[in-house]
């Protein structure tokens, strides 16, 4: 920031310089709201990430399915649990980006503070004696009028006051010129010190300039990379459930409708031969087929 853009016709204003303070705490605070956005988005992460956990570990999805297209739900799940696992991960990465912007942030505070601190003081050095150089010269105008009016005293009443009055006259005029004399010295004296104090002020206020424009494109380059940095994570993130979800992609390519079949047969059967017909059976037909049943003879009971 080139400090000479910067500055104020009025030598004891601050408008250019407090300009530029703003812009770097509107920095400042742009950055503190995108760390808090990093944080935000790591809780959304997390909590996403442990709600598909949950949701593979408790919900219930074709339990009951058998052989390859098992496995293929098995594998649905387990990379269902690895994305929920991979959203936790990002959630704390990007809470590890969040404080290295804090951590710049604090950095270039601190680093600042020292400048302002500076700058502070040298405002209020050059403000006091500006003030101490414009009394200085009130009082030195007022004992140029307060001689010129001495002066005209005298030629007015040269001719019209007695001798004691006239040299009454010539003393007030000695005095306002000593008095005119001691505020010119303090007035040019006040001048000079102003001048040094100005001189340094112009001079620490293009440092302080040159400072804030190298922290200024350090911290628009940090934010930048910090903010793509950011998208780079979320694309891996996506490159990495993409990888995920492929795995159960080439899962369900190993399922086989034929072997499922084949599997539940073999492991249900319960055998080849089918029921016999049911075939009429006339009810007399099948009395008149019974044989009677004779009862044995009686055998005498020797008594």
């Amino acid at each position: 920031m080139n400090g000479s853009i910067f500055y104020f016709t009025d030598l004891t204003s601050t408008v250019g310089y407090d300009s530029i303070i703003q812009h770097l705490n509107d920095g400042r605070k742009n950055c503190k709201e995108f760390e808090d956005f990093l944080k935000e988005r790591a809780v959304i992460e997390e909590k996403y990430g442990k709600e598909l956990i949950n949701l593979s570990k408790k919900k219930p999805c074709g339990q009951t399915e058998l052989n390859t297209l098992k496995r293929s739900l098995d594998a649905f799940k387990q990379q269902i649990d690895n994305v929920g696992q991979g959203h936790i991960q990002l959630a704390q990465t990007l809470r590890e980006e969040a404080k290295k912007m804090e951590d710049f942030r604090e950095k270039q505070k601190l680093h600042r503070k020292k400048i302002e601190l500076i700058m502070e003081a040298i405002h209020k050095n050059r403000n006091l004696q500006y003030k101490k150089t414009m009394e200085a010269k009130r009082l030195y105008e007022q004992r140029c009028r307060d001689k010129d009016e001495a002066e005209q005293a005298v030629h007015r009443n040269a001719n019209l006051v007695t001798q004691k009055q006239q040299e009454k006259l010539f003393l007030k005029l000695a005095q306002t010129k000593s008095a005119l004399e001691d505020s010119d010295r303090s007035y040019q004296q006040s001048i000079t010190s102003l001048e040094k104090i100005r001189e340094e002020w112009q001079k620490e206020h293009i440092k302080a300039c040159e400072f804030f424009e190298a922290q200024e494109c350090e911290r628009i380059s940090y934010f930048r990379n910090a903010i793509w940095l950011h998208v780079n994570q979320l694309s891996q993130s996506c490159v990495q459930n993409d990888e995920k979800y492929e795995e159960i992609r080439k899962s369900l390519e190993m399922c086989s409708i034929e072997k499922d079949i084949e599997f539940f047969v073999n492991l249900r059967k319960t055998g080849s031969s089918a029921p016999a017909p049911i075939v009429y059976e006339n009810y007399y037909n099948t009395q008149r087929n019974v044989t009677p049943v004779r009862s044995p003879a009686s055998v005498p009971i020797s008594r």
